[in-house]
């Protein structure tokens, strides 16, 4: 067992978790543009409130099925690559509005963990 990668799946499910079910009406120095919440942040990239909810289904079955993965191992990978698509997405929303890079940072790490996840 790779305990490394176990820690990776974790924080990473984690993290993403927290940012969806837990911080997302939150204000943080991470969003893009000047929002106070997620759907603000969707509505700054011009996406819908639709949209919202479908990348934050995605991320939030795809952060339990990697954690679920520490178990099943056949479901890391998909996961991991999912979720990297997602956060690639993220990186080039704030991108977009022009934010300035350090607001794409954990998008970016949680990004390279995948990654990390996927080749290792």
């Amino acid at each position: 067992m790779n305990y490394f990668l176990i820690a990776c799946q974790l924080i990473v499910g984690l993290s993403i978790l927290n940012v969806w079910l837990i911080q997302y009406k939150k204000e943080t120095k991470w969003r893009g543009g000047n929002a106070k919440t997620i759907i603000e942040e969707f509505k700054v990239y011009g996406l819908s409130e639709t949209m919202c909810y479908i990348v934050g289904f995605l991320k939030v079955t795809l952060a339990i099925l990697l954690m679920v993965g520490i178990w099943v191992p056949k479901l890391t990978q998909p996961a991991a690559l999912g979720l990297a698509a997602l956060l690639l997405g993220s990186i080039v929303m704030h991108l977009k509005i022009q934010d300035p890079l350090f607001k794409s940072f954990p998008a970016a790490l949680f990004l390279t963990l995948c990654l990390l996840i996927v080749f290792l």
